[in-house]
């Protein structure tokens, strides 16, 4: 059986953001950049909460670095960072897609395929008619 492709090939997880605000003349650590170059999905935090979730073809650290500069619209909103590395486009697409679906984000982007079945609020619904009609009179 041919051994199967990898998808993510690195990740970093809960980075803070401090590291994009260390610099060595004039420019963000060469380590972090040497280690966010390539393309991938990312998500921010706002302490533990998922905040937005992004992807880039470029470098990963690029991107997130975006996201540091007062100019940005998520500028205030998040202290750490997880990414992952992810070079084929459609890998990338499928990843951000299914984290967008899987994490509730103060974005509210919305996943880019259709829910199973019934939503979530009907699910919780059912749940309760069920609750209800257990409890004892």
């Amino acid at each position: 059986m041919p051994k199967a492709k990898r998808i993510v090939t690195r990740y970093a997880r809960m980075g803070p953001r401090e590291v994009f605000d260390i610099r060595r003349n004039g420019d963000f650590l060469e380590k972090v950049k040497a280690e966010l170059e390539k393309p991938g999905v990312y998500v921010l935090y706002k302490d533990e909460e998922p905040h937005y979730i992004g992807k880039t073809g470029g470098s990963l650290g690029g991107r997130i670095h975006d996201h540091t500069k007062s100019t940005d619209k998520l500028y205030n909103f998040w202290n750490h960072f997880s990414a992952f590395e992810i070079v084929t486009e459609g890998d990338r697409d499928v990843i951000e897609a299914v984290l967008i679906a899987s994490m509730p984000t103060a974005n509210s982007a919305n996943p880019k395929f259709a829910p199973i079945g019934a939503s979530e609020r009907s699910h919780r619904r059912a749940v309760e008619e069920t609750s209800n009609r257990c409890r004892p009179a």
